[in-house]
């Protein structure tokens, strides 16, 4: 079966920017409130425990990406057998892998003073609430969650963003509750732990009535389990690289300067992850796509279509680059005033980060559609640890820049140049110089957009809520009028003109973009 991959897409990311608004704006209201109401440490504490878990859920090892990477050749070919085959191998291990969850979390408990240099806030049982959190992660995995592969690669995750709005609706009414009536920070967990169950039901039963002939049943042959347990090994080391690049930072902040400054740091850091999020509904909603791609057309086809999709995000990416720069430090002077405000050189180290990630993303993108983890086992990992070895050690002299300053030049020097490599040498057979060109262009064209914004938001003060508009406008048409000069006469430009008259032609807008 070939997927209508640009429908499916376009209609997954519709629903899903639809929810990604919904949860960064809900979500900042409720840190809000969590911040005056109870204290910034308790967004320090939730930031620790988050990172915690991202620890523990190591055990997941890949899993989930490994199965769906599994499913895209039997979904081309409508093997059924083989899809049920493959639900069952998934549900065995995501029972195994909340158990590994629930010990590991257990383990950990007497250890959890020690990560909390200062700032803990009086009164609290930093146990329970650990075991809180620990539980609603552990539900996650044993609660029919290996149903949700079936939407994911058959790229119907609209679905799941549809119901995922309707339950997140009822979580933040009631930890709204919880936290504006009741400034009970026991409920506002409770509430999560309640709601992710009855995510898990939602979701099962919507793919049980859109996917019936599918069931967890049958076996795989020894050489298919091998395949995928190999796999799901080499994923392994990506999944330890991402966990100690995202997690780290947020332990080696409490462990070394306190709650206090990783609340700072996580209110930043909440910004920038909810524009990434943007980009990884694109990504996400493309994959599966991809994956099809991949299997049905022509290397050179596929080839096009990474340097139209570079484009894409580099045009997507350099524009929030601009506004973080420029806006990152007057919204925050609005939001939580200026005794919980950063510097000016960490903005600019959250922005290359920002720009980085979502490049390497692209690059990410390809490699998990094409399952190219074996030859991509042994990166993440190199680039992880030279991120920890640097945040180690930079922390105590620079502080959070230190911290932050580590991520970049891990990415740079290490992430970035062996990720093209296996890229141009497994996947693509063409010269890799052109693309990395390419990339140096891009690069050029945003630190040119950005220097032009700062310089232009400048002169606008920092005065309240009206001053910070002008300052998006000239953002906003600053960055994208560089943007539309420096690209317009590339041939990947033309190629994206293509791609968008298909979603939506005889637009007034796409004759001016020509």
């Amino acid at each position: 079966m070939k997927l209508q991959r640009t429908q499916n897409a376009t209609r997954n990311i519709l629903f899903g920017i639809l929810l990604k608004l919904y949860q960064i704006v809900i979500p900042f209201i409720l840190r809000t409130v969590m911040i005056y109401s109870l204290g910034i440490e308790y967004i320090g504490l939730n930031s620790l425990f988050t990172s915690i878990l991202q620890v523990l859920n190591l055990a997941e090892m890949g899993v989930g990406s490994a199965m769906v990477f599994s499913m895209y050749k039997p979904i081309a070919t409508d093997d059924s057998k083989t899809i049920c085959a493959l639900m069952r191998l998934y549900k065995i291990y995501y029972r195994i892998i909340g158990l590994i969850v629930l010990i590991g979390g257990i383990v950990l408990i007497p250890f959890l003073p020690y990560l909390i240099k200062s700032g803990l806030p009086k009164g609290i049982n930093l146990y329970i609430l650990y075991l809180l959190n620990l539980s609603a992660t552990v539900l996650s995995y044993w609660l029919f969650a290996y149903k949700n592969c079936l939407l994911t690669a058959h790229q119907r995750e609209d679905v799941n963003s549809k119901i995922n709005i309707g339950i997140s609706s009822i979580e933040y009414a009631l930890q709204f509750l919880m936290l504006f009536v009741f400034h009970n920070y026991y409920l506002y967990l409770i509430v999560r732990l309640g709601t992710q169950t009855l995510l898990n039901i939602l979701i099962s039963l919507a793919a049980d009535r859109m996917y019936p002939q599918y069931h967890a049943k049958g076996r795989l042959d020894k050489e298919m389990v091998k395949d995928i347990n190999c796999r799901v090994r080499d994923m392994f080391t990506g999944k330890l690289g991402g966990v100690i690049v995202n997690s780290a930072d947020s332990i080696v902040i409490s462990s070394f300067l306190g709650l206090t400054t990783l609340a700072i740091y996580n209110n930043y850091y909440y910004i920038l992850t909810s524009i990434i999020g943007f980009g990884t509904i694109v990504f996400g909603a493309c994959t599966a796509g991809i994956g099809n791609s991949l299997v049905m057309e022509t290397e050179e086809k596929n080839y096009k279509d990474l340097q139209k999709f570079t484009l894409i995000i580099a045009w997507m990416a350099g524009f929030c680059t601009c506004c973080l720069l420029c806006l990152y430090q007057p919204f925050m002077k609005i939001w939580i005033g200026t005794q919980a405000m950063f510097d000016m050189g960490e903005v600019i180290c959250f922005c290359a980060y920002y720009f980085i990630y979502e490049i390497v993303s692209v690059l990410i993108l390809y490699k998990d559609a094409a399952g190219m983890w074996h030859e991509d086992r042994m990166r993440p990992l190199a680039t992880a640890l030279t991120n920890l070895v640097l945040n180690l050690i930079l922390v105590q002299y620079v502080g959070v820049f230190g911290i932050l300053l580590s991520t970049v030049i891990s990415f740079l020097i290490i992430g970035i140049p062996w990720l093209i490599y296996n890229l141009f040498t497994v996947l693509f057979h063409f010269n890799p110089f052109f693309y990395v060109k390419r990339l140096l262009y891009y690069t050029v064209i945003v630190i040119i957009a950005c220097v032009i914004s700062y310089l232009g938001c400048a002169y606008i003060p920092d005065n309240g809520v009206g001053f910070f508009i002008v300052k998006c406008m000239i953002c906003f048409a600053v960055s994208n009028l560089t943007f539309l000069v420096a690209y317009r006469n590339l041939k990947e430009w033309k190629q994206v003109i293509a791609l968008l008259e298909k979603i939506i032609p005889d637009s007034i807008l796409l004759k001016f973009l020509r």
